[in-house]
């Protein structure tokens, strides 16, 4: 079979593959990748002769001889094959944000199609060579191979806008096979080793992404990031914590980003980190503070989707931050960083007229009032006038705010309890217009929801019953004499039938 080749470094030895020696077969490994990588490797006319020629390359040459020579004292084909692969991983990599638009990303889905259909016949031989006695070293060229194969995979497998079904379809395929070869039931096992005694390949994978993780390079290649942040979520306890070094710093430099996406990208790394490494080795060094006041300042941009992920990554890292802090008993508790944070949030909530921005505050209200507890009494006024204004907009159909302000209410109902009666008539007056305006909802609203509305509401009054030493009661008395509704008369009367001193269970 003749191979085709550039004129200006044709292919050495005879047409035979099969019949070249090891120095030739490497020889000839290097000119490929030269063209790939070197000046020529601009001109696509040379690019595609070097890819046909490498696949002529691959098919003739007999896997035995594919890997000959990794021992002593040869080993450079393994280790060109290995080049050749990040060059074929370079060769199909999405182009920078700002350039290519989409006719760069269906060329870059063709490229990858290309190459993947490559891989496939490069792993194909790894595999046979495995599988045959005659071949002991396909371990080392596997070695070299697996990182770069890997990133290529991750890269083009998953949906992002240099994608198309066709390449997702060949990279996923070409995953497959690789995790096969590896002999790994899964990429987790990939990355982090089948058992304590194997080495996975995380380390080899965060040193090929390492050059594009810096911040003068990281934006030349956007599927870096999502390569890393993949990687990263497949790496848990106990092993993720010996590579904190490696992955603090990318995780806290997307996150930095101006742009959205970048930063909830990043936050959600920091929030694996926290969740899947010991406390103790995010406190050394500080490291605990850094990624607190890293996240602390996007709580003051306007983005829900952003707000959620950094609320979520906080309510994770108190417990860790706190550690360091004690109390002696003699004084007063010192403020905390879930209380600097609750502050903040409720400083935002007030004023706030935009629904999915409200619907985010007090979605998370609910885990900061557990977290403080009875030292949510700091903190009493301004929730106060949260809750009472929450209670009084409508939320649209689900009504996801106003339930979770009456989850919050309750919360601060039963931490705070002897500070509850002095506000009995506010809160009353609030939850009972609550009752009324879902009793004549006009709206869409499905009556599963109005229903929990109603019995959160009537949760709340219990409750504030017992706070108020069975106050409610009495003053709901009164009402039934005049009122008409049937819906509010059976939450009042609900609240009626609770015996005195009956402990609250709620629903």
């Amino acid at each position: 079979m003749e191979l085709e080749s550039a004129k200006e470094t044709p292919l050495e030895g005879s047409s035979l593959p099969g019949e070249w020696s090891p120095s030739a077969l490497e020889q000839n490994f290097s000119k490929i990748l030269h063209r790939l990588t070197g000046q020529e490797a601009r001109q696509s006319n040379s690019r595609d002769v070097a890819l046909k020629d490498l696949r002529a390359l691959i098919e003739a040459t007999e896997c035995n001889r594919l890997f000959e020579g990794s021992g002593e004292p040869h080993h450079g084909i393994p280790e060109i094959l290995g080049q050749v692969a990040k060059a074929l991983g370079k060769y199909a990599a999405p182009y920078k944000e700002e350039e290519g638009g989409s006719d760069g990303h269906s060329e870059v889905a063709e490229k990858a199609a290309e190459v993947g259909l490559l891989f496939l016949k490069l792993l194909g031989k790894v595999e046979t060579a495995k599988n045959s006695l005659d071949c002991p070293a396909w371990e080392t060229g596997l070695r070299h191979l697996a990182g770069p194969i890997y990133i290529f995979a991750i890269t083009h497998c998953l949906e992002k806008p240099w994608t198309s079904p066709k390449s997702q379809e060949v990279a996923g395929e070409v995953l497959s096979l690789l995790l096969r070869v590896t002999g790994c039931s899964s990429e987790a096992g990939f990355l982090r080793g089948e058992n304590e005694d194997e080495k996975g390949k995380f380390i080899v994978i965060m040193g090929l992404l390492k050059p594009d993780l810096n911040k003068e390079t990281w934006k030349n290649n956007p599927a870096a990031k999502h390569v890393f942040s993949w990687i990263l979520q497949q790496v848990t306890r106990p092993w993720l914590y010996q590579h904190l070094e490696r992955i603090l710093p990318p995780s806290l430099l997307i996150s930095d980003d101006y742009q959205t996406e970048n930063k909830i990208l990043g936050v959600r790394c920091i929030h694996h980190i926290v969740l899947n490494v010991p406390a103790a080795d995010l406190l050394q060094f500080n490291r605990a503070q850094v990624i607190y006041h890293a996240i602390f300042n996007h709580l003051y941009m306007p983005e829900h989707n952003l707000i959620q992920a950094v609320l979520l990554c906080l309510l994770d890292l108190f417990p860790i931050l706190e550690k360091t802090m004690h109390w002696k008993g003699d004084g007063a508790r010192t403020t905390t960083h879930c209380d600097e944070v609750l502050r903040l949030i409720l400083t935002h909530m007030e004023p706030e007229h935009r629904l999915l921005l409200r619907r985010t505050y007090a979605r998370n209200l609910p885990a900061f009032v557990k977290r403080l507890g009875i030292l949510t009494v700091r903190h009493l006024k301004r929730l106060e006038r949260v809750i009472i204004s929450y209670l009084e907009v409508y939320d649209g159909p689900e009504e996801e705010a106003r339930l979770k302000i009456l989850e919050t209410l309750k919360l601060l109902m039963q931490y705070t309890w002897p500070r509850i009666s002095c506000r009995l008539v506010v809160l009353l007056k609030a939850i009972l217009k609550l009752i009324c305006d879902v009793a004549r909802d006009p709206t869409l609203t499905p009556e599963p929801v109005k229903n929990t509305l109603l019995q959160e509401a009537t949760d709340c009054l219990i409750l504030l019953d017992h706070c108020s030493q069975g106050q409610v009661k009495g003053l709901l008395a009164k009402i039934l004499l005049s009122c008409e509704d049937r819906t509010v008369v059976s939450c009042i009367r609900k609240v009626q039938q609770v015996p005195e001193g009956t402990p609250y269970h709620g629903t």
